[in-house]
């Protein structure tokens, strides 16, 4: 049996077009505000989704994110909120891809088996986790796979082809190319830096390469969707979240997801550069 991940991406192939995976954080601004936005996100053109769990001190996302995270952990947000976020999404839709995002220790805390059998019973289908890298996520890996659970491993501009092999073994879902050396939101890749880092990557894993990092507007989204397989957006959602109000957040969020999500499925009949 093909996971939702697997099937996801095999539709899109035979519809040459890329995935558009849209990122939000758990709980921000609030569960239930959180919970309008993660339920309409495929209606709005999402293919993926990625739903991050807050921590205090996420190393690798910049200062969106960060904040994100603050406005989740004061809303009470946490890794089994997250969780509970997750199977209310499933309850509402049995087709999207839905991994989670964070980092090794609340994870460490509820104890990887634990962590797997909760992600399981909640429908999501994989999880990156920032800080573990392939020499750490042994346990993750061994009890993800009783339930057949995906481990997204991360490639960066400064990952050389020893390193990569390495990444890519265990890995499974799809390969996350990180474009930028920096944080989530910070900068924006050359469409050339990206279209000669996928060809490497290409050679080297049949998985399928989502490339994130600095991507926000329709422009960039439509560039990237004509040589990788997804588009990760997540620091300008997470921007129309705080730019306030729980209502009017719900539909910046949808209606940002929408014009990225046009570019993205248009992206291989049109030209497009980066800026």
């Amino acid at each position: 049996m093909m996971s939702r991940l697997s099937t996801r991406f095999a539709s899109l192939k035979r519809a040459n077009r890329a995935a558009l995976v849209t990122y939000i954080m758990a709980s921000d601004p609030d569960h239930e505000t959180c919970f309008e936005i993660l339920r309409g996100l495929p209606a709005a053109g999402a293919d993926i989704i990625e739903l991050g769990f807050p921590f205090t001190d996420p190393m690798a996302d910049g200062p969106s994110i960060q904040k994100a995270a603050l406005r989740a952990l004061k809303a009470g947000g946490s890794l089994q909120q997250t969780l509970e976020l997750a199977r209310r999404f499933r309850e509402t839709n049995k087709e999207t891809p839905l991994i989670l995002m964070g980092y090794a220790n609340p994870i460490e805390i509820m104890g990887y088996d634990a962590f797997a059998r909760a992600m399981h019973a909640s429908g999501a289908d994989g999880a990156i986790v920032v800080d573990l890298p392939p020499e750490e996520d042994a346990p993750l890996r061994a009890a993800f796979t009783p339930h057949d659970l995906s481990i997204i491993r991360l490639a960066t501009p400064t990952t050389d082809d020893t390193r990569l092999t390495k990444v890519l073994d265990g890995a499974s879902g799809f390969l996350y190319y990180v474009s930028v050396a920096g944080v989530t939101g910070a900068n924006a890749a050359t469409s050339e830096a990206v279209t000669a880092a996928i060809a490497r990557l290409k050679r080297a894993t049949d998985l399928p390469i989502a490339v994130g990092f600095g991507v926000r507007e329709p422009e960039a989204a439509r560039a990237i969707a004509q040589v990788a397989d997804a588009v990760v957006v997540g620091s300008a959602f997470v921007e129309e979240i705080a730019a306030g109000g729980k209502k009017e957040a719900v539909e910046r969020v949808l209606h940002k997801v929408k014009l990225l999500s046009e570019a993205v499925r248009t992206a291989r009949s049109q030209e497009g550069k980066i800026p």
